[in-house]
């Protein structure tokens, strides 16, 4: 686990202080921005954190403790950050469109953990994807997607709430 933190950090002397620099990795960036959703209504719940974990798994293919161990390393990176533009400008130098669709429905699965849909949420997500250069309809069609998934109940560890 150690390995992995170091790896995405970066293990040079004087490389991983500098706040300003850019995440070493995407998959910190995109923890960063899960972490940053999560924490805009002003609670972190547990259901929170668990699905930002599962995320990272699903995303990355990471085992539990890795995906652990990088949302330590990005609530580093994002408490040291003036904004996410730069989260999301390594994103966008490194997912394809595709990839990109995915993780913006990963942002809605981790909005919904909770259960329900803060004003703040709404606001940061439409600003993601604007960021992520992502159009209203396919912010839209991933949100349904999730809607869906959650009614259905195809989404693993289903939190009960108003959706």
């Amino acid at each position: 686990m150690l390995d992995l933190v170091r790896r995405i950090l970066g293990s040079g002397e004087g490389d991983a202080g500098d706040a300003g620099a850019p995440p070493r990795d995407v998959s910190v960036a995109a923890c960063a921005v899960f972490l940053e959703m999560a924490h805009i209504d002003g609670r972190f719940t547990e259901e929170e954190r668990r699905s930002v974990v599962r995320q990272l798994r699903e995303e990355f293919g990471l085992a539990e403790e890795d995906a652990a161990a990088l949302a330590v390393a990005a609530r580093e990176e994002r408490e040291g950050s003036l904004d996410l533009w730069r989260f999301t400008d390594l994103i966008n130098q490194n997912f394809t469109d595709e990839e990109k669709d995915r993780l913006i429905e990963r942002i809605w699965r981790v909005v919904y953990a909770d259960g329900r849909l803060d004003a703040h949420e709404d606001y940061l997500v439409h600003q993601l994807a604007h960021l992520l250069r992502l159009g209203h309809r396919r912010l839209i069609e991933a949100k349904l997607r999730v809607l869906r998934d959650r009614r259905s109940g195809a989404e693993p560890e289903r939190e009960r709430g108003e959706s």
